[in-house]
C-alpha cells in the first residue's frame, strides 16, 4: 500500500468525483456547495444514494484515514480480527499523545519513549504488517503531519481525533471518527455518516493589525456556539478567504470542531496552491488548478444558514474561560475580568497544538519576541512553545527562531499535542489553586490543560498569547 498522495492518486480521485457528479447533478439540477461536491464525489453508489440533509445516512468511498496513538491501539486491534493482509485505503499512525511536557522537547520524548515502549512497538510492528505509515514518536501533530505530506482539495479523510477537520484548510472534507468507522475504512467498507446541512460563513475584506485567523474561528464560535455546529458542515467562501494563508484556513477549520461541526471547508486558492509548492507538492497545485470547477461552490448553492464577516472590521478575540465559545473583542476583555471576579494575573502562557503550531504562527510570535528582546523584556511567567511536526522545528531552528524564543524565557517542548491535551506535567501551580492562563489551543474546559479544574483557561491567537 503506498501512503502517499501520489499525483497518480490524486488525479484518480478527480476523476471519480467528476464521473459521480455528472451522476448526482442530474437527479438533484441545483447548484452544488463545495462541501457537497466532495461528498456526492465519494458516494459508494451515486445512482441510488437517498439525499436528504439532516435524514439520509451516506455511503461514502474515504480516501485515507489518520490514527493517533491513543486511538489507533483499539482501532488496529479491531482491524486485524478482519484478516486482511493490508489496508484498502491509504493510512497512518501519529505518535503524538503520549508526550508529557515537563522539561523540554529531547528529555520529554526520551521519557515517553521508554514509558509507553510497549505500546509504540506494538504501533510500530503492526503499522509494518499492515501497510500503516508509522510516524515516530517526536514525528510531530498528527493533524499538522496529514496537512504538511497528505492533503489534498477535494479529498475525503477520516481521522480518529475531533480535530480532523484541520485539512479543510487544504479544500478537504475531513472528520473526526471513532476507531469502528476507520476500521470500516481500512477494511474496504463504505463510510457511513448523517448527511449534513451546510452553514456558509462570507468572507469580506482582509484581516489587518493584531487581528488573526484565530479571531475568525472565535468569532464564529461565538455566533454559534459549542452546539451552533451540529450536523452541519462549516463552508466559508468569499473573497476574503483569498487573502487567508492555507495554514490560516486550517486554524479557522480544526477549532470548527468546538461549535460542533461535522467538518468545516474552504474552497482551493492560490494560498493554497503556494503552500503545496513549498511542501513539495507542486503537481498536486497543478491538478488542483486543472480541476478548479471541482474545488469551488457552484453560483447560487444553497446554504441552511449564512454569517457573514467583514474581515477588516475584526479585531483580536479572547475567548474562556472554561468553554470556547464565551468569546469577546479583546477590548472587552478587562471590564468582564473585574466584574466576573476572575484571576487577572496570568500563570501561564502556551504557544502550539494542532490548531496554532504551523510555521507561519511561531513566525509571528517570534515577530514579537524580537520585539520584546530589543525593549528588553523577558516573560515573566512559564513561556512554552510546541512547534507542530519535526519538519517545522528543524525549519525554525535553521531561521534562528528558537534562539529569539529562548532568549525571551521560552521553552521548546516536543513536537506534540502536550498541554492542549492534558499532558502537561505542572508543578508551578498547586491543584485547586486559583490561576489564569492564556494559550493559542482550541479547549479551554475546566481541567483539561493541567488537571486543576481552578485554572482559568483563555485562548486567543499566538501574537496576543505571547503579548
Amino acid at each position: 500500500m503506498n501512503i502517499d498522495s501520489t499525483p497518480d492518486f490524486v488525479s484518480k480521485v478527480y476523476q471519480t468525483t467528476r464521473r459521480n457528479l455528472d451522476v448526482v447533478r442530474k437527479r438533484l439540477n441545483r447548484p452544488l456547495t463545495l462541501a457537497e461536491k466532495v461528498l456526492f464525489g465519494h458516494l459508494d453508489d451515486p445512482a441510488k444514494q437517498e439525499l436528504a440533509p439532516g435524514k439520509a445516512i451516506l455511503q461514502l468511498r474515504v480516501d485515507r484515514v489518520a490514527m493517533q496513538d491513543a486511538t489507533a491501539q483499539m482501532a488496529i486491534l479491531q482491524f486485524s480480527q478482519a484478516q486482511i493482509p493490508q489496508t484498502a485505503v491509504p493510512s497512518t499512525v501519529h505518535c503524538d499523545h503520549l508526550i508529557q511536557a515537563y522539561v523540554g522537547a529531547r528529555k520529554d520524548t526520551d521519557t515517553a519513549k521508554s514509558v509507553n515502549k510497549e505500546v509504540y512497538d506494538f504501533l510500530a510492528s503492526a503499522s509494518n504488517k499492515y501497510g500503516i505509515g508509522f510516524w515516530k514518536p517526536g514525528a510531530g501533530i498528527i493533524h499538522q503531519v496529514v496537512f504538511e505530506n497528505y492533503a489534498f482539495p477535494g479529498s475525503l479523510m477520516i481521522g480518529t481525533d475531533s480535530h480532523t477537520p484541520n485539512a479543510g484548510g487544504l479544500g478537504m472534507i475531513a472528520v473526526g471518527v471513532g476507531g469502528a468507522d476507520a476500521v470500516d475504512a481500512m477494511a474496504g467498507l463504505p463510510w457511513e455518516v448523517k448527511h449534513p446541512k451546510m452553514i456558509g460563513v462570507k468572507l469580506t475584506g482582509r484581516l489587518n493589525g493584531w487581528a488573526a485567523p484565530k479571531d475568525v474561528i472565535l468569532w464564529v464560535c461565538q455566533q454559534l456556539t459549542v452546539k451552533g455546529g451540529t450536523d452541519h458542515i462549516v463552508e466559508y467562501f468569499g473573497p476574503g478567504c483569498a487573502s487567508i494563508s492555507a495554514t490560516g484556513k486550517a486554524t479557522i477549520c480544526n477549532m470548527g470542531a468546538e461549535h460542533g461541526a461535522t467538518t468545516s471547508i474552504f474552497p482551493f486558492d492560490e494560498r493554497m496552491a503556494t503552500y503545496l509548492k513549498a511542501t513539495r507538492r507542486g503537481k498536486l497545485a497543478d491538478l488542483a488548478a486543472d480541476n478548479a470547477d471541482l474545488l469551488r461552490a457552484d453560483d447560487g448553492a444553497p446554504y441552511d444558514k449564512i454569517l457573514e464577516l467583514d474581515l477588516s472590521t475584526l479585531e483580536p478575540y479572547v475567548t474562556g474561560p472554561h468553554t470556547p465559545d464565551r468569546a469577546r473583542p479583546i477590548s472587552k476583555l478587562k471590564d468582564e475580568v473585574a466584574a466576573e471576579g476572575f484571576p487577572d494575573k496570568l500563570s501561564s502562557a502556551l504557544i502550539g497544538s494542532c490548531t496554532n503550531s504551523s510555521y507561519e504562527d511561531i513566525a509571528r510570535v517570534v515577530d514579537v519576541a524580537r520585539q520584546a528582546g530589543r525593549a528588553g523584556i523577558k516573560s515573566a511567567v512559564p513561556f512554552l512553545v510546541t512547534p507542530g511536526s519535526d519538519q517545522i522545528y528543524e525549519t525554525i531552528k535553521r531561521d534562528e527562531f528558537v534562539g529569539t524564543l529562548e532568549a525571551v524565557g521560552a521553552v521548546v517542548m516536543a513536537n506534540a499535542c502536550g498541554p492542549c491535551i492534558g499532558q502537561w506535567k505542572r508543578d508551578d501551580v498547586k491543584k485547586g489553586e486559583k490561576n489564569s492562563i492564556v494559550s493559542s489551543f482550541n479547549r479551554n474546559f475546566p481541567g483539561r490543560n493541567d488537571a486543576n479544574p481552578e485554572t482559568f483557561s483563555f485562548i486567543a491567537s499566538p501574537e496576543i498569547t505571547i503579548a
